[in-house]
């Protein structure tokens, strides 16, 4: 695999510990802050349906404030139960072909909030934003 250099400059507190666990770790400097920036950046959204991947790249773009109102969106209470009852409808019997398509159509949207709430959640992990315990978490 090809590869590139880049100088970065860290601080002397950065820097020990990052030489210390390298020294620990029996790993040299630069795998460990390769390592570091790997498993820190945002997955790239490639595996994400294409007609919401550029969607998810602006979701980089967005303010701390913004980002925080995108992961703590909410499903509309009105949709969601529309969603839940064509769910338990569907269990026990034929939903009509209208029925079908709303659901369908529910299920997508609902699936595209929880893309955009788990990427803007790792966009603020990647900026150093806390991520809330699951107690923390609003409940709906």
């Amino acid at each position: 695999m090809a590869s590139q250099r880049v100088t970065i400059e860290l601080s002397d507190t950065i820097f020990r510990q990052l030489a210390r666990i390298a020294e620990v770790t029996q790993q040299s400097l630069e795998t460990l802050a390769a390592q570091s920036i790997v498993g820190n950046l945002p997955p790239f959204p490639e595996n994400a349906p294409a007609e919401i991947q550029t969607e998810l790249l602006q979701l980089q773009t967005l303010s701390i404030d913004e980002l925080l109102k995108v992961a703590q969106a909410q499903v509309d209470s009105n949709q969601g139960g529309r969603h839940q009852r064509l769910l338990e409808k569907n269990q026990v019997s034929q939903l009509t072909s209208a029925e079908q398509q709303e659901l369908a159509e529910l299920r997508t949207h609902m699936d595209r909030l929880m893309l955009r709430k788990a990427y803007a959640w790792s966009v603020l992990r990647w900026r150093g934003y806390r991520m809330p315990t699951l107690e923390e978490l609003p409940v709906s």
